[in-house]
């Protein structure tokens, strides 16, 4: 199949990469000039034939808009435009009825899988009418990890990333509850090998994960996470699951106090904020930030 794919970052690129691996043709285009197939947007959609795919990766908000808007302008009746970048599911709605007014499909895609996508395959959450939804199966199989889960057609348009945005609160959650233990497990004198025990909770145990995984390997690389500074970034989808909580009157008292601790930590050095600075450093290769 061929495809359009816009924005090439972290994700974008790795994503082009495995397409292409499972014998999909993707015509690529990123600001940065280095990392782009073609030069301009319109270049993009001139090299695609007809009925037209285009994949969005940008940030979410304005960016997002922005290329929304262009290919608004020049996609055609029966192209498809897929937003698998970190939109709020309002968002979604919004741009399904612009392009709409054109005769353009929208599909809204939460991807999940960060750096590692490229090996191991993206979990895809996805929201849109089924007719435009099928045309895609075969990208999202390519994109997938082998086996049978980790695709769902969600719902109607937003259903994906409003899916997404749970995934991440759930996300956010998980790991505050092992940045306290492993903070807790650092506190006592009795125990003094914190690395192995989180290693020896990687098999056989109810709490074992990938994001355990992950915090092994990064115990491995800063056996007391030392070089960090105890200070996380929140990408704005647990802000929105919070508020979507509010909205429905769902308890959300884990997820919530788990943004809440982000909050804190901007304002301390937090030893659990290593742990969570670390661990969004393992999977989706986020920044951290280094003791001085």
């Amino acid at each position: 199949m061929q495809i359009g794919l816009v924005g090439l970052g972290k994700m974008g690129g790795n994503m082009r990469e495995r397409l292409r691996n499972a014998g999909h043709t993707v015509v690529g285009y990123d600001t940065n000039p280095e990392l782009s197939d073609v030069a301009s947007l319109a270049d993009l959609v001139d090299q695609l034939d007809a009925p037209r795919t285009v994949w969005v990766m940008v940030p979410a908000g304005h960016p997002t808009q922005l290329v929304i808007d262009q290919l608004g302008s020049l996609l055609k009746p029966y192209d498809t435009v897929v937003d698998g970048g970190n939109s709020r599911w309002t968002d979604d709605e919004k741009h399904a009825q612009e392009l709409g007014k054109h005769g353009i499909g929208f599909v809204d895609a939460g991807v999940s899988g960060g750096v590692w996508g490229l090996q191991n395959g993206y979990a895809l959450m996805v929201g849109g009418e089924k007719e435009h939804v099928d045309r895609l199966k075969p990208i999202f199989e390519a994109l997938k990890p082998e086996g049978p889960y980790g695709y769902v057609h969600a719902g109607k348009v937003g259903a994906g990333h409003f899916a997404k945005m749970v995934h991440n609160g759930i996300e956010y959650a998980m790991m505050q509850a092992y940045a306290e233990g492993w903070e807790l497990l650092e506190k006592v004198e009795s125990v003094d090998n914190v690395r192995e025990v989180f290693r020896s909770w990687q098999e056989g145990t109810v709490i074992r994960s990938w994001l355990l995984d992950l915090a092994v390997n990064a115990l491995d690389e800063d056996e007391h996470l030392e070089k960090l500074k105890g200070f996380a970034q929140d990408s704005g989808e647990g802000r929105w699951t919070v508020e979507a909580a509010i909205d429905h009157a769902v308890p959300l008292p884990a997820i919530t106090t788990s943004l809440f601790a982000r909050f804190a930590s901007r304002q301390d050095d937090s030893p659990q904020m290593k742990m969570i600075a670390a661990l969004r450093n393992q999977f989706g290769g986020h920044a951290v930030e280094s003791k001085k």
